[in-house]
């Protein structure tokens, strides 16, 4: 019998990482950055008879009642909420379920209460040991890969089981493993400090594969691509081959440590092979920082000498940061935002130092009684950490962090870092990669909706920071702007300190619709409530019991697309039930909400899952019914 398997990359909470802003007002057609390449690698690691459908709940809905077999549900930190209640989900409807992923990885023993099997470590040689478990009827409830993975066994990922084109970059792997000893990092824990290779014709399929799917954006996913130099050398060798016999057809981006500035030899290499950015985990430019933290790879020169020296190559640089480590006090701030101005890094993914479990952080933290017991550490970017700092107040580390990103992410600094940046990028490799008309579509978008929306001052600063001597930087200035403007966005909704006014004007709301809808909530069609979450941020809950027409849906629609607009507060619609010639009116104000989505949760009785349709790609769908007053 042919087994059906679905596998299932579960939807992340928005972060800085979504850039939901630039995805969804700017940039033509896209969902999300990039596809779940783990599991197009699970799914070509599958028995070629077996059925493989892969969903990814970050551009589509989820099937809550698919015809499958197995449900396999993966996940990273920053994902496991959902991936508990996706596997809790399918598994008490019957489904045999197994769970993997970094995540499952790192701590497994979270998931055997959640699935019937758990993959932990790499899948190349687990998997398929658990497919043919399955087949026989014997499957284990634990599939552990404690040898050495050879990346030569690993197959050309599924990439046509993946919608690729929703995505604005795809996904390849070269590489596992990392040389340094990094105290907060989890990749040598999970992988180890001797980088492995997959052979240049394992690369060369995979890109053959990518561009038959008409692929033009490729994100090389190693975490250090350059962790072993004389392999990445002939690597970067093959790929400016390979560019070359197909007309340039790839944009490629990658991570890499900061010692590529020291090698020019590798740096003409990256611009060679059309690599038109690098990700750098800087952290700090402090460094005795860095020597604490064993992140000694920074610290060969100055770090702003080595961020110009990329960019002379024409190579962007994105760049991570951390604050909170026990040198930092509260003038560290004011040092990041310098270095970051001065550097021109306009992509700075600044993060709280978090402890994840099992890295050296963790365990000398714990043995110092600096760990805050249950907080959260699946997300670094979040105005949360476990971490206890050293040298200033929790509050302050958390107050610092917030007006640290407020301050470059005003107009003025977004175009100082871009002027900076400019400066030294003699030539970009990146010259855009979409046709003309979709360009001038972009500016379009860009203009409208960015910069005329914020003002005068933001139209002049954005005119100023623009390279009108230097038009080949052009396309690289407009994509700046755009990942500046995603980034305030995202902070302009998130790190926002409740507001009384929120709370006040979610009254004046609830009354409002509580007027227009009375003859529905006095029959008992309907029920609403307005609750308070943590830190007092509203929360309106409204009930369908039946009975309902069309002029209820228009009236909530028109004032809950309003409250979302003008408050923070979250809408909670529970359909307990509805008939079916409303469905298309409760559709209709879903559509109305969706632009609000990541703060709409919809809630749908078990009898009526199978008539309702909630995309949970753009909705909180609910599958787990909250405890008692949340």
């Amino acid at each position: 019998m042919t087994v059906r398997l679905l596998l299932v990359n579960p939807r992340f909470d928005e972060s800085f990482w979504s850039f939901r802003w630039a995805l969804r007002e700017i940039l033509p057609g896209k969902r999300a950055l990039n596809p779940p390449l783990g599991l197009a690698t699970l799914a070509a690691l599958c028995p070629a008879d077996w059925q493989v459908q892969i969903v990814d709940e970050n551009i589509e809905p989820v099937p809550l009642e698919p015809r499958a077999d197995i449900v396999g549900v993966c996940g990273m930190g920053a994902q496991h909420r959902r991936q508990a209640q996706l596997l809790r989900h399918f598994r008490a409807r019957g489904y045999y379920t197994v769970a993997g992923g970094s995540y499952a990885s790192l701590l497994p023993e979270l998931y055997a209460a959640l699935a019937d099997a758990v993959v932990v470590g790499e899948a190349e040689y687990a998997w398929p040991e658990f497919c043919r478990d399955f087949a026989a009827g014997r499957p284990r409830a634990l599939y552990r890969e404690t040898g050495t993975v050879a990346l030569a066994d690993s197959p050309v990922p599924r990439f046509d089981l993946l919608k690729l084109e929703k995505y604005s970059t795809a996904t390849l792997q070269f590489s596992r493993g990392c040389p340094f000893r990094c105290e907060f990092c989890d990749i040598i824990v999970m992988f180890g400090r001797r980088p492995r290779f997959k052979t240049l014709a394992q690369v060369e399929r995979e890109l053959d594969a990518l561009r038959a799917r008409g692929v033009r954006n490729v994100f090389f996913v190693d975490d250090n691509l350059i962790g072993n130099k004389a392999v990445a050398k002939d690597l970067l060798r093959f790929l400016r081959a390979y560019q070359e016999r197909h007309g340039y057809r790839f944009l490629f981006g990658t991570e890499a440590s900061l010692n590529l500035a020291q090698d020019r030899e590798l740096m003409q290499l990256f611009r060679a092979a059309n690599f038109t950015w690098v990700f750098i985990g800087i952290e700090s430019p402090d460094a005795q920082t860095l020597k604490d933290t064993r992140k000694t790879q920074n610290i060969h020169e100055d770090p702003l000498t080595s961020i110009r020296r990329i960019y002379s190559y024409g190579i962007d640089v994105l760049a991570g940061f951390i604050v909170g480590f026990d040198n930092d006090t509260p003038a560290t701030f004011d040092l990041q935002c310098r270095f970051i101005r001065d550097a021109g890094i306009q992509v700075a993914m600044i993060g709280l130092l978090t402890a994840l479990p099992k890295t050296p952080l963790h365990e000398r933290l714990a043995r110092e009684g600096r760990l805050i017991p249950d907080a959260d550490h699946t997300d670094n970017t979040k105005v949360r950490t476990n971490v206890i700092p050293k040298r200033m107040r929790y509050d302050e580390m958390v107050g610092g962090y917030i007006a640290l990103y407020r301050r470059l992410l005003t107009d003025r600094a977004i175009a100082e870092r871009l002027r900076n940046k400019i400066r030294h990028m003699a030539d970009p490799v990146y010259r855009g990669e979409y046709t003309g008309h979709e360009k001038i579509a972009i500016i379009m978008k860009l203009l409208r909706k960015g910069i005329i929306r914020g003002g005068l001052r933001r139209a002049f600063h954005f005119a100023r920071s623009l390279p009108w001597l230097a038009p080949e930087k052009i396309p690289l200035a407009v994509v700046d702007w755009i990942a500046a403007l995603a980034m305030r966005d995202y902070v302009d909704r998130n790190f926002a300190a409740p507001r009384a006014e929120d709370a006040a004007a979610a009254s004046r709301w609830l009354a409002s619709i509580e007027r227009a809808t009375r003859r529905y909530l006095r029959k008992g069609a309907a029920s609403m409530e307005l609750k308070f979450l943590a830190e007092s941020v509203p929360r309106l809950h409204i009930r369908l019991h039946g009975g309902l027409d069309r002029a209820f849906f228009r009236r909530c629609s028109r004032r809950l697309a309003r409250l979302l607009r003008r408050t923070r507060a979250s809408v909670t619609l529970v359909v307990e039930e509805i008939e079916q010639a409303r469905l298309p009116d409760l559709q209709r104000l879903l559509r109305r909400l969706a632009r609000h989505g990541d703060r709409v949760f919809v809630e749908v009785s078990e009898r009526l899952r199978h008539v309702v349709t909630v995309d949970s790609s753009v909705f909180n769908l609910v599958l787990d019914r909250p405890a008692p007053g949340a």
